[in-house]
C-alpha cells in the first residue's frame, strides 16, 4: 500500500527519470518471512541488511471505531496506559530503557489498529521484544494513574483540537459524513466521553484487546527469520489468551439519500476553505482495481501544481490561492475521496463550490486525459518506491495493511496494480462514488462562531433592555 510520507524533490525527480525508463514489472517484492505461534500471534520478518539497525513495531487488531457506545477515546487513552508500567518495568522507564541504548519510540492509534514500535540496533531486539511482551499481558494500573493520565489526554485533545480551527472542522466533517459507522468518532474522543473513562473501562478494554491472538509484530531490519522466530517464541510465544478472538461487529453506513452541508467560522483561520468529502470504498472492501482507480483519479485530480484542480482554478482561473483531493482507502471497512480549495480574495466559497462542481462534472461524464492517468500512475508508483527505501515505512505500510485485513499480496501487487489502472477504471470510479448524496460539503468562514456570534446578541439585547427600563434623567434646564 502507498506509504503517506513526506519526500525531497530532487529525489523524486530522479525516482520519477529511473520510473520512466523501468522495465514492465511493478511488483514490489518483499524479502519477507512469516510465522504464527501456537497461541496465535502472527509474526512478519522483513529483511533489510543495509544498516545494523531494526524496526520492532507490533500492531493490536483494535482501534477507536472498536470502542464500546459512550466510550470514545478509550483506545487512544489506553495507547498512553501502555506506557505505565509493570511488575518488571516502572512508570515511564519503558522509553527511558529504549533510549539508554540508543534507540527511540513511540505508538499511534487508528479507527482500525493501535502501533507501538522502536528502532534500535539490531543487537539490543531481545531487550525490546522482552519489554513489549511484559506488556501485552502484565501491565498495572490504578485509580491514580487513570485519574492522571486522563487530564493529560484532556489536554492533548485542547492543544491538537479544541484550540485548532481546522481540525475542529475536519472532525466536524467527518462526523457529518458518517451517520452510522464508528468511523464519525474521533479518535481523541469526545470530551464528555474521555471526562467518563473508569479504570474498569480501561482494564475490561486491556483484557479483551490486548492479546497474543489479537496482535501482530512486524520487525523489520538487519536480522534473519530465525533469529526473530527464536526470539518470538521465547519472550511471547509462553503468553496466553482470554479466549478466542472476538469477530469486530460495527454498523454499517445506510444508503445514501441527501448530501449534506456544514458552515463553520472561526475568528482564528487566516484563509476560507471549501471541502467536499465522500464515502468510498476502502482497499478491503472494494471491488478489484476500484480503490486504485480512486488513488489514481484523486493524484491526476489534485496532487500537485499539474493535477486538474490546481490547473484550473489556480493557474488558470485564478479564482483559488490552493486546490487539491486526495483519497485514503487504507482502512477497513470505508475510504475517504476528500477534494479541497481555498478562495482569493473577493471570490466566494459558494463560486469556487460551483466551479469544483462543474469540473467533477466533466470529469465524471467524459473522464480525464489518458495522458494525466499515466502521469498520475507513474508519479504515485515514484513516490512509493523513495517511501519505501524507509525501513520504518516499509514496516508501517505491511503492519497496517495486516491490522486493517489486508494481505501481503495486496502490498506486493499494489504497483502492478496500480500502474494496471486504465481511463476507463478511473471515469467508473469517478462515476460511481463522487455523487453529491453520498458527500458532506463544508465551508470553514473568518468570523465568530455560530453559538458565540447567538450569546453575544443575547447579552446584548438584555443590556439594552436594562438600559430602557432604567430611570431616565431629569431634563436640564435652560
Amino acid at each position: 500500500m502507498k506509504a503517506r510520507l513526506p519526500h525531497v524533490m530532487v529525489l523524486t525527480a530522479l525516482l520519477l527519470f529511473m520510473v520512466a525508463f523501468a522495465p514492465p514489472s511493478w511488483a514490489l517484492k518483499l524479502n519477507k518471512s512469516e510465522k504464527t505461534l501456537k497461541n496465535g500471534l502472527r509474526v512478519i520478518v522483513i529483511e533489510d541488511h543495509r544498516a545494523p539497525v531494526v524496526t520492532h513495531m507490533v500492531w493490536y487488531r483494535v482501534g477507536a471505531a472498536d470502542e464500546p457506545a459512550g466510550k470514545t477515546g478509550l483506545a487512544h487513552f489506553f495507547e498512553h496506559l501502555m506506557f505505565k508500567g509493570t511488575d518488571k518495568i516502572p512508570p515511564g522507564a519503558f522509553s527511558q530503557i529504549i533510549e539508554r541504548h540508543g534507540g527511540n519510540d513511540n505508538a499511534f492509534t487508528s479507527w482500525d489498529y493501535t502501533a507501538y514500535f522502536q528502532r534500535i540496533a539490531r543487537e539490543h531486539l531481545p531487550l525490546v521484544m522482552r519489554m513489549e511482551a511484559d506488556r501485552m499481558r502484565n501491565l498495572k494500573l490504578t485509580q491514580e494513574v487513570l485519574d492522571t493520565e486522563r487530564e493529560v489526554i484532556k489536554e492533548e485533545r485542547r492543544m491538537r483540537t479544541d484550540n485548532d480551527p481546522r481540525t475542529l472542522f475536519a472532525e466536524r466533517m467527518v462526523a457529518t459524513l458518517y451517520l452510522a459507522h464508528p468511523y464519525r468518532r474521533p479518535i481523541a474522543g469526545w470530551m464528555d466521553d474521555v471526562s467518563r473513562l473508569t479504570l474498569e473501562d480501561a482494564l475490561r478494554f486491556y483484557r479483551r484487546h490486548y492479546s497474543p491472538n489479537n496482535a501482530i509484530v512486524v520487525v523489520a531490519g538487519d536480522v534473519k527469520p530465525e533469529e526473530v522466530f527464536a526470539l518470538a517464541e521465547k519472550y511471547y510465544g509462553p503468553l496466553e489468551n482470554d479466549g478466542p478472538r472476538r469477530p469486530r461487529v460495527r454498523t454499517h453506513e445506510p444508503p445514501p439519500l441527501a448530501a449534506r452541508r456544514l458552515i463553520m467560522a472561526d475568528s482564528r483561520i487566516k484563509a476560507p476553505i471549501v471541502e467536499r468529502l465522500y464515502v468510498a470504498p476502502s482497499y478491503r472492501t472494494a471491488s478489484k482495481g476500484e480503490a486504485h482507480a480512486l488513488d489514481v483519479l484523486a493524484r491526476a485530480l489534485g496532487e500537485g501544481t499539474t493535477s486538474l484542480l490546481y490547473r484550473k482554478l489556480v493557474i488558470e482561473e485564478k479564482i483559488a490561492t490552493w486546490a487539491g483531493a486526495w483519497y485514503d482507502g487504507e482502512y477497513r471497512d470505508y475510504g475517504t475521496f476528500g477534494i479541497y480549495a481555498s478562495p482569493t480574495p473577493g471570490t466566494s466559497l459558494e463560486k469556487l463550490e460551483r466551479r469544483i462542481d462543474a469540473i467533477l462534472a466533466e470529469v465524471r461524464k467524459r473522464g480525464l486525459d489518458p495522458k494525466e492517468v499515466e502521469r498520475a500512475k507513474r508519479n504515485i508508483v515514484a513516490e512509493t518506491t523513495y517511501a519505501l527505501d524507509s525501513q520504518f515505512g516499509l514496516a508501517r505500510m505491511v503492519g497496517s495493511t495486516l491490522a486493517w485485513g489486508g494481505s501481503l499480496k495486496l502490498v506486493e501487487n499494489w504497483e502492478d496494480d496500480i500502474m494496471a489502472v486504465t481511463p476507463e477504471k478511473v471515469r467508473a470510479v469517478a462515476k460511481a462514488y463522487l455523487d453529491l448524496p453520498n458527500s458532506v460539503t463544508g465551508f470553514l468562514k473568518k468570523g465568530v462562531p455560530e453559538p458565540r456570534r447567538a450569546k453575544e446578541a443575547k447579552a446584548s439585547r438584555t443590556g439594552a433592555q436594562k438600559a430602557a427600563a432604567a430611570p431616565q434623567p431629569a431634563a436640564a434646564g435652560r
